[in-house]
């Protein structure tokens, strides 16, 4: 029995000198002038990713859910206020509302309801579908909703066949202050890995 216990203060004896010995250490490294966090660790400490979206189809919604799972960011769906219908999107028809919408860059469709906590993001991933080779302009009345200086924007999109185009150039001026950063566009078919890859690449 009294081997037990001396056996038992023993380990506690060590453990203790090894908690001062760790703590000393870091007290000692923390001091100096020239040290530094692991920048993974600065990183996840520091920076707070949202991936906000609009989807007409669903196939944005897709690509977006993935990517805030790829990267751990937090997500949020931009809703108009007033859902669009499939003849809402026709864009063959000349009088159809996106037509409407998009023939006029000053239009802004109004949004549902606003992100709440927009101040505690470093980074936000902004996607939707290519429409008439840039950004419907709910974007613009997204970026417009909120005071983003000093953010890092990521614009990413979706489209079967269209790149960019001139969307950097539209959404530039709705988000005065801001690093935009020019994005790429996935398809239905893109996968985390390829959102992962993508994100790696930014070196933002």
């Amino acid at each position: 029995m009294i081997t037990v216990v001396l056996s038992w203060i023993y380990i506690f004896i060590i453990c203790f000198l090894l908690g001062v010995g760790v703590f000393s250490l870091g007290t000692k490294l923390c001091g100096k002038k020239d040290f530094t966090a692991p920048v993974s660790l600065l990183t996840v400490l520091v920076s707070k990713k949202l991936v906000a979206y609009f989807s007409a189809s669903g196939i944005t919604a897709k690509v977006a859910e993935d990517l805030a799972d790829a990267i751990g960011a937090d997500i949020f769906e931009i809703r108009p206020e007033v859902p669009y219908t499939k003849a809402d999107l026709n864009w063959m028809d000349k009088k159809s509302r996106s037509t409407i919408e998009m023939s006029n860059p000053d239009f802004r469709p109004a949004i549902a309801a606003k992100r709440d906590n927009m101040d505690e993001y470093d980074t936000i991933f902004v996607g939707f579908p290519i429409w008439w080779y840039v950004a419907p302009t709910i974007i613009n009345t997204f970026l417009e909703s909120y005071d983003l200086k000093n953010k890092t924007i990521i614009p990413f999109a979706t489209s079967g066949s269209s790149d960019m185009g001139k969307t950097n150039e539209k959404l530039a001026p709705s988000c005065p202050g801001s690093k935009l950063l020019h994005g790429k566009v996935f398809n239905a078919s893109s996968t985390k890995a390829d959102l992962s890859a993508w994100v790696d690449s930014l070196n933002f």
